[in-house]
């Protein structure tokens, strides 16, 4: 219990803890140095730490005394964030900080995304585990590499999980939500090795697409914002069936796997002026407008005369780039038979990139809570890879988390959140993913809950969390870890 903190005392100490983590930079597949920064946290606090090979870090703290018998409640959250900025803003996500804008009502970030999500949860846990006077064991399983293939959660040993009855994710993100089954998800990768040739054109334009909306694509997906990949790629085949000859220097967009691109952009080689691609991109837009202008209206086209480049795509290559892009599936798929609103199954097409060995990759995210329709947009990724000329690299298929009518944990945390606030809690099944469905595979007994603060627009460098939130979630988890332990 923390009766003795006010809000701002609970909000400072857990921003407190925050703001040490912001200054570490911690994309995902590079978690080493905040991976040695938690060992060290939970260590000078009293924790027993293993760190693994992949840089998962488990800590346990001791039960104080005549709790011992407790069983273990483990507080679970992900280290890694997705690393986007503005355009324009310097910013390196291997070497650079996060600039942290605190005012009255939100944290944000100068010009990037926060690592709310979720950096929140960790500092959630590591306060509350400095400042709890009385507990049964807790355990704080912080995992790598969250956000493009949960690589922790599935690499984490079962048996940190399998001594265990309660877990409390820390990931969500309304504090009025308790979450209690999620989406499972599987990576898809379309990679084409490309031809170049000198240019025939002697002129060259960078098309440059901004101002879209973007967001989460698990928890944004069902709001119909447009793709910016896709609508890039509409473009091309635009300017192409107005006759426009044209070649296609590069192709790249989007930020990450599991962001609906806000930004697109390639550079193309023609004969024709200026004036006539500008009037297909007006036309361009007004097709978009008509298809998302009540949604997301802020698009812009951004035409630029640049020095020709040295090499081009030939015209097979950039054909079957065009035609994969328009043909895959961007958005919902199905709607929850089960569940009023709730999307079933969707794919977002998240990133556009080339290499310096002439390979285009395209990144493909498609979730579901059907593991059956998962495993046909695998058989379908294959068999448009194949006719489009491409590979298609398939990933591990992440489980889904189904709800658990019996759950203990969650009638705890409904009972104290009602209580605490004047006001019930939602119960929800989402759309996006969530590693408790690794950990309810390894141990299909251990009684599952996820909780978050509120935080809006993650992914994206407009990522706020709300702070008179952070209380209210702090006071929910001490109160049932207190309750869990009589």
């Amino acid at each position: 219990m923390l009766d003795d903190y006010s809000n701002e005392a609970i909000i400072d100490g857990v921003l407190a803890e925050f703001s040490q983590l912001a200054g570490i930079p911690r994309k995902s597949g590079h978690e080493k140095a905040v991976s040695d920064y938690l060992v060290k946290a939970f260590t000078d606090i009293g924790c027993t730490v293993h760190q693994d090979e992949v840089n998962n870090v488990i800590a346990d703290l001791p039960a104080t005394a005549g709790q011992e018998e407790v069983p273990v409640i483990i507080m679970q959250a992900h280290m890694d964030m997705v690393c986007v900025a503005d355009h324009g803003v310097k910013y390196d996500p291997l070497t650079d900080p996060i600039k942290i804008v605190r005012d009255e009502q939100f944290l944000s970030a100068e010009g990037t995304s926060l690592g709310a999500d979720d950096g929140i949860g960790i500092a959630e846990a590591l306060f509350i585990m400095k400042n709890l006077k009385s507990h049964g064991p807790l355990r704080a399983i912080i995992t790598v590499d969250e956000e493009q293939g949960m690589t922790g959660a599935m690499q984490l040993d079962a048996r940190y999980l399998q001594d265990a009855r309660y877990l409390i994710n820390c990931d969500s993100e309304n504090y009025d939500e308790l979450t209690v089954g999620s989406a499972g998800s599987v990576n898809i990768d379309f990679n084409r090795k490309l031809t170049f040739a000198a240019p025939q054109g002697d002129k060259a334009y960078k098309i440059h697409l901004k101002g879209l909306l973007g967001g989460h694509s698990g928890m944004e997906i069902q709001k119909g914002r447009g793709n910016a990949i896709r609508t890039m790629a509409m473009l091309l085949n635009a300017l192409d069936e107005a006759g426009v000859v044209y070649e296609l220097s590069s192709f790249t967009g989007g930020k990450a796997r599991n962001s609906i691109p806000a930004e697109a952009e390639v550079v193309i080689s023609t004969v024709a002026e200026s004036q006539v691609i500008q009037d297909v991109i007006d036309a361009e837009k007004e097709s978009f407008l008509a298809k998302f202008g009540d949604i997301d209206d802020g698009i812009e086209f951004i035409l630029t005369e640049v020095d020709k480049p040295q090499q081009v795509m030939n015209e097979d290559d950039r054909d079957s780039v065009v035609r994969l892009i328009i043909s895959l599936h961007s958005g919902v798929f199905a709607m929850s038979q089960v569940v009023p609103g709730l999307v079933e199954t969707s794919a977002n097409l998240g990133m556009v990139t080339m290499d310096a060995g002439d390979v285009i990759s395209i990144a493909y995210f498609p979730r579901s809570s059907s593991d059956a329709k998962l495993s046909e947009f695998v058989l379908q990724a294959n068999i448009i890879a194949q006719l489009a000329g491409f590979t298609a690299v398939i990933g591990n298929q992440s489980p889904g988390w189904k709800e658990n009518k019996d759950s203990k944990l969650a009638k705890v945390m409904l009972d104290i959140f009602a209580a605490q606030n004047g006001k019930p809690m939602k119960v929800e099944t989402i759309h996006a993913g969530l590693e408790c469905g690794y950990h309810v595979m390894k141990n299909p007994k251990l009684d599952v809950v996820s909780i978050g603060v509120n935080t809006f627009d993650i992914h994206s460098p407009q990522e706020r969390l709300e702070l008179s939130t952070i209380p209210p979630q702090i006071r929910l988890i001490a109160e049932a870890i207190h309750k869990l332990s009589e």
